[in-house]
């Protein structure tokens, strides 16, 4: 992974990582590692999960494969993870669900598959962040969000509301934790290349994806350039920003 952070600027500290058998969530798990961070990685996938785990630098990491489906499974999760592991002093929720789908086709199952990943989960993790002996003072929660949650486009209402109940949860949230220094922040990414990314491109068309690609007036993104991100709003270097939509977006929103 490449970036500019020294490799002891996570040193001492244990940061849960979700979605991180891919993906954004991966890559950010393997630049904690690489920046001295004890890593704890979940994902539904176990076999990719071995994968990531098998490419973390460092020693003193761990794997606690989950399906996140709602806020008390997940705050059920965390306690559980902080009894065996002990206290946080980060956590990424990159976990979640893509879905394009019209309104007239969206069923409450889909609603409760990309609500419950990403928002539902979001709230899980806020919930057990709250109480004691969870994520130490001053430490840091970081949500990924995306453009989707502030843009209109068919075809994503659900994947668009999802995103923006993030970025609004991260607001009030913030205001809860301020007494802790817990900074709670998230991420408004635009199109990263990434599986995900693929899956959503799959039939369409050379043409499509190139227009979709010049909405970003300086292409799609790379995992690195929201890793590296992360990695800022997770380190002590973020430490007087909270309540923030960070937007990485290679200029999606300002072309849009």
């Amino acid at each position: 992974m490449n970036t500019v952070f020294s490799k002891d600027c996570l040193a001492g500290g244990t940061y849960l990582v979700t979605g991180a058998s891919s993906g954004i969530g991966q890559g950010t798990a393997k630049l904690i590692a690489q920046c001295g961070g004890r890593v704890i990685i979940s994902g539904r996938n176990e076999a990719r999960l071995n994968e990531t785990f098998s490419s973390l630098e460092g020693t003193g990491h761990f794997i606690s494969a989950v399906d996140l489906v709602d806020a008390d499974q997940t705050a059920d999760w965390i306690k559980n993870v902080i009894t065996e592991h002990g206290m946080l002093s980060g956590v990424f929720h990159s976990a979640g669900m893509e879905l394009i789908r019209p309104i007239r086709m969206t069923k409450q199952a889909q609603l409760n598959d990309v609500f419950g990943s990403s928002l539902f989960a979001a709230f899980g993790i806020a919930r057990a962040a709250s109480q004691k002996n969870t994520i130490v003072d001053g430490g840091s929660l970081v949500f990924m969000s995306s453009v989707a949650g502030s843009t209109g486009q068919q075809g994503m209402t659900a994947y668009s509301a999802a995103k923006a109940g993030i970025d609004a949860l991260v607001r009030s949230l913030a205001c809860e934790m301020a007494s802790r220094k817990i900074r709670v922040n998230s991420i408004v990414a635009g199109a990263v290349k990434t599986a995900m990314h693929d899956r959503l491109f799959n039939g369409s068309s050379d043409s499509a994806i190139e227009e979709y690609e010049k909405s970003h007036l300086l292409g799609f993104g790379e995992i690195d350039d929201v890793s590296n991100a992360a990695l800022f709003l997770l380190s002590s270097t973020s430490r007087w920003v909270t309540g923030t939509s960070l937007v990485i977006d290679g200029g999606y929103v300002v072309k849009k």
